[in-house]
């Protein structure tokens, strides 16, 4: 059975082991595939593991030995399922295992935003705070997060686990969501543009879709209170970005953090790179060693099964 990894770097880049996926057959991985590489390197196999690498319907019509596909992530939109489906291969995703770490992530970039620690550290270690005539000093406005209303659009797993840690900081928690919510929660339901009017904090944690793409725009963040701030740790293409660069420089909002952007790497040109009050981190909200390991061991748990003819977290209907 030949089993290839087409792009497994982001997930070990070497502080993780292959040896339970390599023990279940000839496997070959690799740390990146080009477009142009993915036939040549996936011809013989029965097994593709992928996670950003894109599997076409072009793609996957040239491979007739495959019979599984495993993404290693939970988003699966890089794979044609359509294409998958008709040639009868089975398709897996690896569900819920950054939860804890997206949401620890989106309290990194909200108490950067309302307390600036690396920037103050900065200024310490230059000097300031030796050659300071009072005990302490700061440059920006210090926010305390409790009596805040936080507004989390999506109320999965994710937006659940954010919500607890907001309720831990005190803050009062609003929450558009399709689905209804269980009063016992502490989670007020409102409409969007309700939650972007009274949010202190609006945390984005709902997939992309049609529906959703640009759910950010110049019409929801006019909404939104001057002194307010978003986070973004789902998807880039939920944020109209050059409004959301228009609004910060025009100090319609206090700040943003997002570890996702609709184009990543992002181009040079990216308005929101050089937007003052925007941090940006590169994607890693996932990628804390503990839900790598999650991650890893769920992809090896996926394939063993479809071994064993008990296929588990298919993403197809």
């Amino acid at each position: 059975m030949r089993i290839v990894v087409l792009d497994g770097f982001t997930l070990n880049p070497g502080d993780l082991s292959w040896s339970h996926l390599e023990a279940l057959g000839n496997c070959t991985i690799h740390d990146r595939t080009a477009d142009h590489e993915v036939v040549a390197r996936s011809e013989g196999a029965a097994i593709l593991l992928t996670n950003k690498t894109v599997l076409d319907a072009n793609a996957i019509g040239q491979l007739p030995a495959l019979k599984y596909i495993g993404v290693l992530a939970t988003g699966y939109n890089v794979v044609d399922l359509d294409a998958a489906s008709k040639q009868g291969i089975v398709v897996t995703n690896v569900p819920a295992y950054s939860t804890t770490s997206v949401a620890q992530m989106v309290f990194a970039h909200l108490l950067n935003l309302t307390q600036h620690p690396g920037e103050h550290a900065a200024q310490v270690r230059a000097g300031r705070w030796h050659a300071s005539r009072d005990f302490c000093f700061w440059d920006y406005p210090l926010i305390e997060l409790s009596g805040l209303t936080m507004g989390i659009v999506g109320l999965g797993q994710t937006g659940r686990a954010t919500a607890a840690l907001a309720q831990a900081f005190g803050m009062k928690l609003l929450a558009a969501t399709r689905s209804p919510i269980d009063t016992a929660l502490g989670i007020k339901q409102v409409d969007l543009e309700t939650l972007f009017r009274q949010s202190d904090v609006v945390s984005l944690h709902c997939p992309q879709t049609p529906e959703t793409v640009q759910l950010v725009n110049r019409e929801r963040l006019a909404l939104m209170k001057p002194t307010a701030y978003l986070i973004n740790t789902g998807r880039g293409g939920l944020v109209d970005e050059q409004a959301l660069a228009d609004a910060l420089q025009h100090d319609q909002l206090a700040g943003a953090g997002l570890d996702v952007l609709s184009t990543e790497p992002p181009a040079v040109d990216n308005p929101l790179v050089t937007t003052p009050n925007c941090y940006i981190t590169p994607h890693i909200a996932w990628a804390t060693q503990a839900a790598r390991r999650r991650l890893m061991e769920t992809a090896i748990s996926n394939v063993t099964a479809f071994l064993d003819d008990k296929p588990q977290n298919v993403v197809q209907p």
